[in-house]
């Protein structure tokens, strides 16, 4: 495959969550060989995990991807430290004739994405953390997924108590806030202490809470932030971040944002999404 056009400005694109048909029909109204850039869970809860992933992996150099939680939770499924859910859709993965591939070639995506001002990640930034500060915490985290003992690894990732961050963290706890961070944030208080119970939107900030991306003086705030993962919050086009999970698989839009570094030229290109995101 060609290597895309470098005049192109890419594109993120929100959540797809397993909605392949979903994700055909956005890309078909873009620019042609456009780059494309995903903020995680390309996964589960859609029809179709294993044919989003496909398709995906087959645009080869085109792609640039971040993990999210529901990536992570079907590595820990696939090596047997992790139950399903009810709701997930994980199967035609898992039985999968090319599964290894599959697998292989997810855990090896970052968990953070630095490009020409923008910083992608699938959920947040905690407060302390500089942009170099998300990136080497992030490669800390995917040299532990990409190594020989990625099974071992997350097994031991999941906890809703490592929710803050200090410097003197060390192991797995320093991974978990790392993780937690990055695929799960959506409130925090001013010292960027984690709340994941709130799924909903602005309105529900728990007492001392607000959303990660308005903490005064947050130190990634010199680049664009562009995340997903917040289905309540929606479509938010601000300088400072873009968030474009819009709830493809709850039948919502699946949204992409072109990647202009002038705010005033980030179009927004979008797709419906039928019941269960199917067409």
């Amino acid at each position: 495959m060609p290597a895309p056009d470098p005049r192109l400005l890419p594109y993120a694109i929100g959540d797809l969550q397993g909605c392949a048909d979903a994700l055909d029909r956005l890309v078909d109204a873009l620019p042609t060989d456009a780059p494309l850039r995903f903020v995680g869970d390309l996964i589960n809860r859609g029809p179709s995990s294993a044919r989003t992933l496909h398709t995906v992996m087959a645009w080869g150099d085109r792609v640039r991807t971040v993990l999210g939680n529901h990536d992570i939770h079907l590595l820990a499924v696939a090596a047997g430290v992790r139950k399903s859910g009810r709701s997930d859709t994980l199967d035609d993965i898992l039985e999968s004739p090319d599964r290894d591939d599959l697998l292989h070639w997810l855990r090896h995506r970052p968990l953070a994405i630095e490009e020409n001002g923008f910083l992608l990640v699938h959920a947040g930034v905690l407060p302390q953390w500089t942009v170099d500060k998300t990136l080497e915490l992030a490669r800390e985290v995917e040299q532990r997924l990409q190594g020989p003992g990625w099974r071992d690894f997350v097994a031991d990732i999941f906890g809703n108590a490592a929710d803050r961050w200090h410097d003197g963290l060390r192991g797995i706890e320093r991974h978990r806030v790392v993780i937690n961070a990055l695929t799960r944030l959506r409130f925090c208080t001013a010292e960027g202490v984690m709340d994941f119970k709130t799924k909903e939107g602005l309105g529900h900030a728990p007492e001392g809470f607000m959303p990660w991306f308005d903490v005064p003086g947050r130190h990634s705030a010199d680049a664009t932030v562009v995340c997903g993962h917040w289905s309540a919050l929606g479509l938010v086009m601000r300088p400072d971040l873009i968030a474009l999970d819009t709830g493809c698989v709850w039948g919502g839009k699946l949204t992409a944002a072109r990647l202009s570094p002038e705010p005033a030229d980030r179009s927004v290109v979008q797709v419906e999404c039928g019941g269960n995101c199917d067409s």
